[in-house]
């Protein structure tokens, strides 16, 4: 396992990557065996190990749910403010609605 450090690394594209030590922990899984190889063929692809690319895919993931969650809060307290100032809940749900749509283009 390669030991991180608080030195800047310079990525292909140029642009410099920060890595900061951090504490974890080992978790163990259960993979399926063809999800495993498959893993294995995509790390190699990058020239990377399992291990990172599990990483990054967890990263990734994790990063997307955690912009969900602050989303959905902002639209409950959007949603409060809203009932707070506007009578009419058709209303506060038509400019919750359209909040939706915009955010999603």
């Amino acid at each position: 396992m390669k030991k991180q450090t608080d030195q800047p690394l310079k990525a292909e594209e140029g642009f410099e990557l920060k890595v900061r030590p951090r504490n974890s922990k080992p978790v163990t899984i259960q993979i399926p065996a063809d999800t495993l190889a498959s893993l294995e063929k995509i790390a190699a692809g990058r020239d990377m190990s399992v291990e990172a690319l599990l990483k990054i895919y967890i990263g990734q993931s994790m990063r997307q749910d955690l912009a969900k969650l602050s989303a959905d809060r902002m639209l409950e307290k959007t949603a409060q403010v809203l009932t707070k100032h506007i009578k009419s809940q058709k209303e506060v749900s038509e400019i919750l609605k359209e909040i939706r749509m915009e955010s999603v283009l």
